[in-house]
């Protein structure tokens, strides 16, 4: 979610509810609840687990990106100003990849920032939200207008892009209303992409080329509302699929058949694997970062 609401969060233990929709086991390890990692920010998102060993999240408001080891209570600032940045990923070369709310898709290394994308056919992108880079290079991200003022927005379309390896900014499909999500399929032959107002997950073929086919409806997990919202995305190593959405996390088989909803008493903003093992779901909230352990692998993208 990236509009600045107030959101309470319960002072005590974040308990988790389980619905399944069928019989089968809990994705969620039995007997445990999510712990919360480190609290009292503005707008937490963009949880991103660092293969050396850290976790990175963005908050929106305060224009940071901080930086959280494992058994601290306290995160310390890793970039500010971030470009009021929202997703954070990294690409093949290692670079930490930002979706800026600034307008910008930037390549953070070496302690610098290299911008890699700022507008289509000349005019400025609205607000980068997620990110999703295809092993061979190529990024994907979502641009809706949560982040830009509507005097200084310049596209028409709310769009989702690419960019090609060699810097090229390529518009895929412009007929979401939010586009925010955006996540590969482990063996990425799919890409998929929700809408947060509408709560439409879109399923897409990926060509040989990096391209994609028109789409297909995968899912639904309803309008946004004060409770939450079809937003990060994350994939398992068994194809499943899990996005926020509202009244908590919602889990979709390969086939788009719904078999979880994690409820969580406060609002879910994005969600991402981490830990040796990659079996702890971090939960991005407004104010606070909690981890849940699983009983699945977790596929980072």
């Amino acid at each position: 979610m990236k509009r600045y609401l107030s959101v309470s969060i319960l002072p005590f233990v974040l308990w988790v509810f389980v619905v399944n929709a069928s019989d089968a086991q809990s994705l969620v390890k039995e007997g445990t609840q999510p712990q919360k990692i480190t609290d009292g920010y503005q707008f937490t998102e963009g949880p991103f687990w660092h293969p050396d060993g850290y976790l990175l999240f963005s908050d929106i408001p305060a224009n940071t990106i901080y930086k959280w080891h494992p058994d601290s209570t306290k995160a310390s600032v890793f970039l500010k100003p971030s470009g009021h940045s929202n997703g954070i990923t990294m690409d093949p070369r290692g670079r930490i990849i930002i979706s800026q709310h600034d307008g910008r898709i930037s390549a953070f290394a070496d302690d610098s920032l290299m911008v890699l994308a700022s507008a289509y056919n000349g005019k400025r992108l609205n607000s980068p939200n997620d990110a999703t880079v295809k092993s061979d290079g190529t990024i994907y991200f979502t641009d809706p207008p949560f982040g830009v003022n509507d005097e200084d927005k310049e596209l028409a379309m709310n769009g989702v892009y690419r960019i090609a390896k060699d810097g090229t900014v390529e518009l895929l499909y412009d007929k979401l209303s939010r586009p925010n999500g955006i996540v590969f399929s482990p063996d990425e032959k799919t890409l998929y992409i929700n809408d947060h107002a509408s709560g439409q997950i879109l399923s897409f073929d990926v060509t040989t080329d990096g391209s994609v086919s028109l789409p297909a409806t995968f899912a639904n997990v309803g309008e946004a509302d004060s409770t939450g919202a079809a937003d990060g995305m994350v994939v398992d190593s068994g194809g499943r699929l899990y996005t926020t959405g509202p009244g908590g996390i919602y889990v979709f088989s390969p086939e788009g058949e719904q078999l979880e909803k994690i409820t969580l008493p406060a609002r879910a903003t994005n969600l991402e694997w981490g830990r040796e093992g990659k079996n702890e779901l971090f939960i991005s909230t407004p104010s606070a970062i909690y981890r849940l352990q699983m009983n699945t692998e977790g596929v980072n993208r």
